[in-house]
């Protein structure tokens, strides 16, 4: 007759956390589901891409596309001339961004007064934010790179180059400004109560109290709105100017051959995918720091 021993004193709730990892080895199983997943995921990405390459590379036409658009000998012929131009694309979207965040701040903050004295000024940049908004960049650019110019207006100037700027800067300010009233608006109105029982006018309280907060909690969007501005500053060839994509098309006419696209996309890669990656990365870091203020 087999005896029975006395449960154990520790219970059985203690016995199976016995059987779970602890410490170490949860840490070794953790990092072997971490590597399992990434292999899993380099597997599949090299699958995919084998797919489209095999899927490409056996069109019967592929042969002259690749004459066509990835011919190393126009590539080395056409990249001097695109790269001049691209360097005039870094110095317009650079003037302009300058010029938009300055700008869409300000109708930003003047869309934010409130009160009936400020009715006309909030309804003028209404109707500027939606005429702007509602008219595509490109027929824009063409409306005023065209049309200012040949009105010969005294004192305009009549240069494509800053016609083209302008237009940018008009367009995206239009844009921007949307993106700093949502940052306003997200802060909480006490913070416009406590400014305005200190004394401050409705400025003021923008000026140091509401925009501060208003920008950090934009920045992503406004570093998107970067991206976007940096590929949209080669609109402006429409106008004649030679800048990256024009000296591109200008090589294709002279040549029949478009490789001289595929520099420019080129160039525009190199700066607008380290922007994405550095946009990731902030807006990462940002939601951490506001979980890290939340808990």
């Amino acid at each position: 007759m087999s005896s029975v021993g006395p449960p154990s004193p520790e219970g059985p709730e203690i016995g199976r956390a016995r059987l779970l990892p602890t410490g170490l080895g949860l840490r070794a199983i953790l990092r072997e589901e971490g590597a399992r997943s990434a292999l899993i995921a380099a597997s599949s990405t090299v699958l995919l891409i084998g797919l489209v390459l095999w899927w490409v590379l056996s069109s019967e036409a592929w042969p002259a596309v690749q004459k066509q658009f990835f011919s190393p000998v126009h590539f080395r012929a056409a990249w001097p001339d695109v790269l001049g131009g691209f360097w005039l694309d870094i110095k317009m979207f650079l003037v302009a961004e300058v010029l938009i965040l300055v700008i869409a701040l300000l109708l930003a903050m003047i869309r934010s007064l409130r009160g009936p004295a400020f009715f006309p000024l909030r309804a003028l940049v209404i109707i500027f934010i939606d005429l702007v908004r509602g008219i595509p960049i490109i027929l824009l650019i063409l409306l005023l790179g065209f049309g200012i110019p040949a009105l010969q207006l005294t004192g305009v100037p009549n240069s494509a180059l800053f016609w083209g700027v302008a237009t940018l800067v008009i367009s995206y300010s239009a844009y921007t400004a949307e993106v700093y009233r949502a940052g306003i608006e997200s802060v909480h109105e006490s913070q416009r109560m406590a400014a305005r029982s200190l004394g401050l006018t409705q400025f003021q309280a923008l000026r140091y109290v509401l925009v501060p907060q208003a920008i950090r909690n934009v920045v992503p969007a406004l570093l998107n709105g970067f991206i976007s501005l940096q590929k949209d500053v080669a609109l402006v060839f429409v106008l004649g100017v030679r800048e990256g994509v024009r000296e591109a098309q200008i090589y294709t006419a002279s040549t029949f051959n478009y490789t001289g696209y595929l520099a420019a996309t080129v160039l525009f890669l190199s700066v607008s995918v380290p922007l994405a990656r550095f946009t990731d990365w902030y807006t990462e870091r940002d939601r951490r720091r506001k979980q890290a203020v939340g808990s």
